[in-house]
């Protein structure tokens, strides 16, 4: 199998994809999207003869139009175009997880800072606003009185991207100092943890705390839910305890799962590469 790995800078994370493929022998194609340019008709050589492609870049616009530009070349890439899309948009994706009916936050977006207070104050403090386009729990704010909202209004209105003109609010869950992270392929958890932490944002990336979490029935339906409600593919999928039951908050498409490998005693890369040939196995036999 030839495996083209798309990147802009090679982490932890990719490094243990990579070990895996080249232990299995299979011919690996690195592809440092900031070197390629995609025409609307041609693919780049690069792309020449890979069984698919694999979606590793850091930034979310590259993701984004990348894998449309291979969908148009019909090269197999994973995670798919459809779930880029809808994943790199909070929006999107609480629109999704609402469509298909997986519980998720209550989320409200406005485009003024006037709508978004009005927005604020309905939902009562505290609250959160979220970027639209991000990762790593940056630039989110914890909103808990009038003046702290029109402060943080007030800044994403002059911060110029017209992104930050899109205001998306969404409840604050109170959750027990934790959340949960499972990374799934096509809807079947690999392995999960939970990512603890005194403030309020728990990301591993943000110096939560992670530990083995043991993935039950109803945490199992929601994953198999919220993966077919993005699109399916490798993923992330993050919960919330809610007492007898979980919220989800999130899906993510260019998982990152070091942290993940290292809490639980699944060989995560090995789970993702036997997921990966098998995809690829089974979109070759019935291509014949």
């Amino acid at each position: 199998m030839k495996v083209g790995l798309l990147y802009s800078r090679i982490r932890k994370d990719e490094k243990l994809l990579l070990g895996e493929l080249r232990d299995r022998d299979h011919e690996i194609e690195k592809i440092d999207v900031r070197k390629e340019q995609f025409n609307i008709s041609e693919a780049p050589d690069v792309f020449a003869d890979v069984d698919v492609v694999v979606d590793r870049c850091l930034a979310t616009s590259r993701s984004v139009y990348i894998t449309q530009f291979l969908d148009a070349y019909d090269v197999p890439v994973i995670n798919s175009a459809e779930t880029a899309d809808v994943c790199a948009d909070k929006v999107k994706n609480s629109l999704a997880l609402e469509a298909a009916g997986v519980p998720t936050p209550n989320t409200e977006v406005a485009f003024t800072t006037d709508s978004a207070l009005e927005t604020i104050e309905e939902f009562g403090y505290p609250c959160v606003i979220k970027p639209v386009v991000g990762s790593w729990g940056r630039l989110m704010a914890k909103v808990e009185s009038r003046s702290a909202a029109e402060a943080v209004l007030e800044h994403k209105a002059t911060l110029g991207h017209y992104q930050h003109k899109v205001f998306y609010v969404q409840e604050f869950v109170e959750k027990p100092g934790r959340d949960i992270r499972v990374v799934a392929v096509d809807g079947e958890p690999v392995a999960a943890m939970t990512r603890s932490s005194d403030h309020w944002l728990t990301n591993a990336a943000k110096g939560g705390e992670v530990a083995a979490f043991e993935v039950d029935d109803r945490v199992r339906e929601l994953v198999a839910d919220a993966s077919d409600a993005v699109g399916g593919g490798l993923l992330g999928v993050d919960l919330m305890e809610t007492g007898e039951d979980y919220t989800v908050h999130e899906v993510n498409h260019t998982v990152e799962f070091k942290a993940l490998n290292d809490a639980v005693d699944v060989d995560v890369p090995a789970e993702v590469v036997d997921w990966i040939e098998n995809k690829v196995a089974t979109e070759t036999e019935a291509s014949v």
